[in-house]
């Protein structure tokens, strides 16, 4: 499957693998970027397994380090 328009953008599935040709005089690459994290982010959440409880003890986990590595710069 193919999608173009005007030969600007093409985006094809090949097998496992969804491909992305733009025209770079046409593009900014600080845009394709946002898009490629956008995109990483949607990959990651995809494989992702964890569960809500999981997520809430890993976002205590990373406060509690944070603080014990920051608390010096608030605390005085």
């Amino acid at each position: 499957m193919s999608i173009t328009d005007d030969s600007i953008m093409v985006i094809e599935r090949q097998n496992e693998d969804i491909v992305i040709r733009l025209n770079a005089s046409l593009i900014d690459m600080e845009e394709v970027q946002k898009l490629t994290n956008y995109f990483r982010l949607i990959e990651s959440n995809a494989r992702n397994k964890g569960t809500e409880e999981e997520a809430s003890e890993l976002a205590r986990e990373v406060h509690s380090a944070w603080w014990a590595t920051n608390r010096s710069r608030f605390i005085k």
